[in-house]
């Protein structure tokens, strides 16, 4: 593998480009091409994928709180509620297949990314304080508890769930960011203690992850226009809605 691993970096970059545009941290990809790559799935893939996840949306969040785009009466509350939630669904034995909760986020977010090609826009936008603490409380507890009895992250779901809310799409992305940094922060922390990590192409992802994260996010504060904006969004959440589908049809032949 190591003559293939200065390849990563230049891969994370563009993926960290195209999905700080959109709130999301990018460890759905992160994680299969490190292990597509020979690194050990448990101990090497996802710890680091999950390291990667929170750069890229941490450095995306820092760059749209500094454009004023991030609801923080939303996603505060948000977060929280995930973060406190996903232990719980980890540790309930729900009787339903995991491949049935992720063929509903497959296909949540392929009908969100219809949603945004056509225009959607709900009648009634969530604009009240009281209204974005329900919401965030509300959507943060149902999310979290999902995530933690799926075992995958919950970052795809958070920008359609915002979009639905009736936020615009640059406050949602923003707004994404910030929820999505401090829920992986603890799914990180969960498998710290036995991970390993490849410390060159470690660093050199982080870098690339960072850079490419700032220079999307910047984009999107700054000059996205809405309409560039409403195909971008559909493009990645319709080929992160196909790749969860393919995830859920897997593990239903299993």
């Amino acid at each position: 593998m190591s003559h293939k691993l200065f390849l990563i970096p230049v891969i994370f970059f563009a993926i960290s480009f195209v999905f700080s545009m959109l709130g999301m941290g990018g460890s759905q990809l992160y994680i299969p091409i490190l292990y597509w790559f020979g690194m050990n799935f448990k101990h090497e893939a996802i710890p680091m994928g999950l390291l990667l996840n929170i750069l890229t949306s941490g450095s995306a969040a820092l760059t749209y709180y500094r454009s004023g785009l991030v609801r923080l009466r939303l996603a505060l509350p948000f977060a929280v509620s995930m973060v406190v939630w996903a232990p719980v669904g980890a540790f309930l034995d729900l009787k339903v297949k995991v491949a049935y909760v992720i063929l509903v986020f497959a296909l949540f977010t392929i009908i969100s990314a219809v949603l945004v090609i056509t225009g959607f826009k709900p009648k009634k936008k969530i604009e009240s304080k009281k209204a974005e603490l329900i919401l965030g409380v509300t959507a943060g507890s149902v999310l979290g508890l999902i995530v933690g009895f799926a075992g995958r992250g919950g970052g795809a779901m958070v920008v359609p769930i915002l979009l639905m809310s009736g936020l615009e799409p640059k406050v949602a992305a923003a707004t994404s960011s910030f929820i999505v940094t401090l829920s992986a922060v603890s799914g990180f922390l969960g498998h710290l203690p036995h991970a390993r990590f490849n410390i060159p192409v470690t660093l050199g992802c982080s870098v690339a992850v960072v850079l490419g994260s700032r220079m999307g996010a910047k984009l999107m504060a700054q000059k996205m226009k809405p309409r560039a904006l409403k195909y971008v969004f559909s493009a990645v959440l319709l080929a992160v809605g196909l790749l969860l589908l393919k995830d859920a049809l897997t593990l239903m032949k299993m």
